[in-house]
């Protein structure tokens, strides 16, 4: 769970960069309730900073003048790269870091100067990111500990649901780097329960622990590189392999940022690789058009007649 201090500290942060705000709008901002908030202002009360309320309609907080800091030395391109970096945390499936990101961005625009200012503010109000449907959420928590764990050298432990499990399993591991690819977060790390190098999804990992124990990691050991040859393989629910008639350089530009490990093979380009939901990866295939040969799993087989039945009926044609 997010950490209510630092919400208290966004909060004065936001408060400091706005000549009023309401209760509702910062609620929304750090994603708590309206009652939630006045605990934050009564804190920050307590604490000795000037907030005054405005009750009624219209109502709203502000704070008294000063708090002020001397404005940063930001470029355009420099105040862009920040702003736009904070706003793309969302498509990292690190959604949990909003009251941060918000926090980040009211000291931002608390102390640049007013020209630098207003490009920020055009920045927020004309450009919007979504993340795709294929980032998965991960808690920030849990990221944060993983990092220390790593930096630190130190033992981590953790419960961990596979696909393969029906119930978590309890794992101990030197972890020696954590990856962003594909929408997802993996740690890489000597399991100490299998006695060799594993591939976790940390949105699968409940309750991390950093331990006391320090480890030495492997000298010059490529976690990116490791991840990146066996990424193809790592924990989905079905296992994919076809065949493609397409030159295999051809479908090394079309899947190279996708996770799937290319052949050569008869021609054409086998292609092998693991996927939680077949229906989006049977769509990727069509839109090779190229003829295809399913190995396997049959369920993918069944994922392109759905997807075929679908097409007849935005067609308004008969199956």
């Amino acid at each position: 769970m997010y950490d209510p201090i630092m919400r208290v500290l966004t909060v004065l942060e936001i408060l400091q960069a706005r000549d009023h705000v309401s209760g509702s709008e910062l609620a929304a901002r750090l994603e708590v309730s309206p009652r939630t908030v006045q605990r934050y202002i009564s804190r920050l009360q307590d604490l000795s900073v000037p907030v005054e309320s405005v009750r009624g309609v219209g109502g709203h907080y502000r704070l008294k003048p000063g708090f002020r800091l001397p404005p940063l030395m930001f470029t355009d391109e420099e105040a862009f790269a920040v702003v736009l970096g904070l706003r793309g945390l969302r498509h990292l499936g690190l959604s949990a870091f909003a009251p941060a990101t918000e926090g980040a961005a009211a000291k931002l625009a608390r102390v640049l100067p007013e020209p630098l200012r207003n490009s920020v503010e055009a920045i927020e109000e004309v450009i919007a990111l979504e993340p795709g449907p294929w980032v998965v959420s991960t808690p920030a928590e849990s990221l944060i500990r993983v990092a220390t764990a790593i930096r630190e050298r130190r033992r981590l432990t953790f419960a961990y649901q596979s696909h393969a499990a029906s119930a978590e399993e309890q794992r101990q591991i030197e972890p020696y780097g954590v990856v962003h690819l594909d929408g997802r977060w993996y740690l890489v790390g000597r399991c100490l329960l299998r006695q060799a190098l594993r591939t976790f999804r940390l949105d699968r990992v409940s309750g991390p622990e950093v331990g006391d124990d320090h480890f030495e990691p492997v000298a010059e050991f490529d976690v990116k590189a490791y991840l990146n040859r066996g990424m193809p393989f790592v924990q989905s629910r079905f296992k994919i392999n076809v065949w493609v008639d397409l030159a295999v350089e051809a479908a090394r530009s079309q899947f190279s940022l996708h996770r799937v490990a290319i052949r050569e093979d008869n021609g054409g380009t086998t292609l092998e690789c693991g996927r939680d939901q077949l229906e989006p990866f049977a769509a990727m295939l069509l839109g090779l058009r190229c003829r295809i040969v399913v190995h396997q799993p049959p369920e993918l087989k069944e994922a392109f007649a759905m997807l075929a039945k679908r097409a007849f009926d935005a067609a308004g044609l008969v199956n």
